[in-house]
């Protein structure tokens, strides 16, 4: 018998597989089509203090291996998310969330977090400091180490409950944050956030967004997220969560012997609503052929 049980920053999951923010609103989507209280958990759809209609569109554009997005952080705003979506979740997923937050300032990650970190269903906040597809705020914060900690400070002065800040690749030094982080009082990291691209419409000659660019997700990003989900690992003392182009069982494991203690699956879930019970329900059985039997011991396994 195997063991996917695994614990984060103190909160015991089923499995190490969550939802990536943005890929599945606040739930009620896939609850119509599996029962989500299977996930280990998920993070909700990034949230701000104030409603936002996101980017213009067209917000995706399609590529190789993978997507551009340029969503914008469309989300109704933390007042409804309270009084709307956090009630009409504990109905349909009776396990801890994960509240993705973001914010055009210091001060708005603090309201943000001050108003969702009392929310009885809210496990974890995980704090955006790297969206790279909104203007003066999001990846501003999480490209500079100083500012990267100045976030993390601020809303950890605010809540008991487990703080990871989401890290942005679209840096020379990845490490660099995570540790200012890392001793700014995060509990814990989420990496890695898109990358940024983009793409031209030939006939056009112009670019197929018009935010220009978008954040590149999918299976051609996964090496990429395995790199420094390992450098991230040798650097601190702190759980990793590990995200970026994460499709099978397999990809799991390899995250996790990386050090991931959790992962994300992002835009699998758009790609197959199955993507994520799918793959865990095949965890056991590749478990079992690599010999694993109980997933936390092989966290950070490859080092």
């Amino acid at each position: 018998m195997v063991s996917t049980r695994i614990t984060l920053c103190g909160i015991a999951l089923d499995n190490p597989v969550m939802a990536a923010s943005g890929t599945f609103g606040y739930g009620q989507e896939f609850a119509k089509f599996y029962d989500i209280n299977v996930l280990g958990s998920f993070s909700f759809k990034g949230t701000t203090l104030h409603p936002r209609e996101g980017n213009p569109t067209p917000r995706i554009a399609e590529c190789p291996a993978g997507m551009l997005n340029a969503v914008g952080l469309q989300n109704p705003g933390v007042h409804q998310v309270i009084a709307e979506e956090l009630p009409q979740l504990s109905n349909i997923f009776h396990k801890p969330v994960m509240a993705n937050i973001s914010g055009f300032s210091i001060d708005e990650y603090v309201q943000v977090a001050e108003l969702l970190a009392p929310q009885k269903q809210v496990g974890w906040l995980e704090i955006n400091i790297s969206c790279p597809n909104v203007h003066g705020g999001g990846m501003a914060f999480g490209t500079d180490p100083n500012a990267a900690a100045a976030v993390t400070r601020a809303v950890r002065r605010v809540t008991d409950k487990p703080v990871l800040i989401k890290l942005s690749p679209n840096v020379t030094d990845i490490v660099a944050v995570a540790k200012a982080c890392e001793d700014a009082g995060a509990d814990g990291l989420t990496l890695i956030n898109t990358l940024m691209g983009m793409r031209l419409n030939l006939k056009t000659r112009k670019p197929l967004l018009p935010f220009v660019t978008g954040g590149l997700s999918g299976p051609s990003v996964f090496p990429v997220a395995l790199r420094m989900v390992w450098q991230v690992y040798k650097a601190v003392n702190i759980p990793l969560v590990g995200i970026g182009g994460i499709r099978s069982a397999r990809d799991v494991l390899e995250m996790m012997l990386a050090g991931a203690t959790a992962v994300q699956v992002g835009s699998e879930n758009l790609i197959n609503p199955f993507a994520c019970p799918d793959i865990i329900q095949a965890l056991p059985e590749v478990m079992t052929e690599y010999g694993i039997t109980n997933l936390t011991d092989i966290i950070g396994g490859a080092h």
